[in-house]
């Protein structure tokens, strides 16, 4: 049995920090080999992950928020963001699953962001047909402007909310 608490999830939260990516994995799974990938993805504010999809071989993804705030974010074929959805255990959604062959990426919105990750095994890298052609490739010049709408995106989103929870309150 493995133990997930604050001391796991500040060890990895320390090693994202310190990482280039500025994001570590822990596995949960015994095997790349294991049928159902889990892992604890500890992310920092300016992690960029490419949006892809995973098509090629079909996978679900699941995502749910164990620290700090991250976005979740489908895009339509073309790029065009179709929804943002904040999650995180402070957030009033906990997290997201993917169905397959959607394209999609996460953001960290705060430092020591951690979130539990599932997906069908066995581990495949992502082929290249399957990272989004219309966002910049991870260590492109480019990735920080493209992020940096992401983030912008997910603030708008949570002052809507914040709104349209304020109208209602009244």
């Amino acid at each position: 049995m493995k133990i997930i608490d604050r001391v796991l999830l500040e060890k990895i939260s320390e090693q994202a920090r310190t990482n280039p990516r500025r994001r570590q994995n822990y596995n949960l799974h015994a095997s790349l080999d294991d049928p159902c990938q889990r892992l604890l993805n500890a992310m920092e504010p300016g992690s960029y992950i490419r949006p892809h999809r995973h098509l090629t071989p079909p996978k679900q993804e699941g995502f749910v928020g164990a620290r700090g705030r991250l976005a979740a974010f489908v895009f339509d074929p073309q790029g065009k963001v179709l929804d943002v959805v904040l999650f995180g255990p402070r957030e009033s959604v906990f997290g997201v699953d993917i169905p397959v062959g959607v394209w999609h990426t996460v953001v960290s919105l705060e430092p020591g962001s951690v979130f539990y990750e599932t997906k069908t095994g066995p581990y495949v890298p992502i082929a290249e047909e399957d990272m989004a052609p219309w966002a910049p490739a991870e260590g492109s010049v480019a990735v920080g402007e493209y992020l940096g709408g992401l983030v912008r995106l997910a603030d708008e989103q949570k002052t809507r909310r914040s709104d349209c929870r304020h109208e209602t309150d009244l």
